[in-house]
């Protein structure tokens, strides 16, 4: 799997160890930045990571800050993305088989690093289950695109 990974200072740590994971797992994985604990903006770091995935380049992206909220913020602007914070297993399996999330964001300060792998890998192992789960995720994109043409295409 082609992966996309960002993060900010606060995910910097997570990031690392992510990284090594993936590849020893035989992902190939591209490092968007950011590259030290130095204090950044985020949304610089992680909207390439939404866009490149949106776009077809990445299969998947992970996105990582202090809590993951602000990253999955910025990442769910990008039409086409699907961005699920998930703190725990359970969110993560829900994330992908129900939401069919292409971005996963983490918090470093809200999961404990113990429980940082086993909510990877449950992202990246668990399939959509499609159904009535598409029909959601379709109506979803449909009004995406509703909004959008009230805002003149924007």
């Amino acid at each position: 799997m082609r992966i996309a990974i960002g993060s900010d200072h606060a995910g910097f740590r997570y990031k690392g160890l992510i990284i090594g994971w993936l590849r020893e797992g035989g992902h190939v994985v591209d490092d968007f930045g950011t590259n030290s604990e130095e204090s950044v903006d985020y949304p610089l770091f992680i909207r390439p990571v939404a866009e490149a995935v949106a776009a077809g380049e990445y299969d998947r992206g992970i996105v990582l800050g202090g809590s993951g909220n602000g990253e999955a913020i910025v990442a769910n602007r990008v039409r086409g993305i699907r961005c699920a914070i998930c703190w725990n297993v359970d969110a993560a399996r829900f994330a992908r088989a129900h939401n069919d999330s292409n971005v996963l964001s983490l918090g470093q300060r809200l999961i404990p690093e113990d429980a940082l792998r086993a909510i990877l890998d449950m992202w990246l192992a668990t399939p959509f289950e499609g159904g009535r789960h598409l029909r959601r995720i379709e109506e979803i994109d449909s009004l995406a695109n509703d909004s959008a043409k009230d805002l003149g295409g924007r």
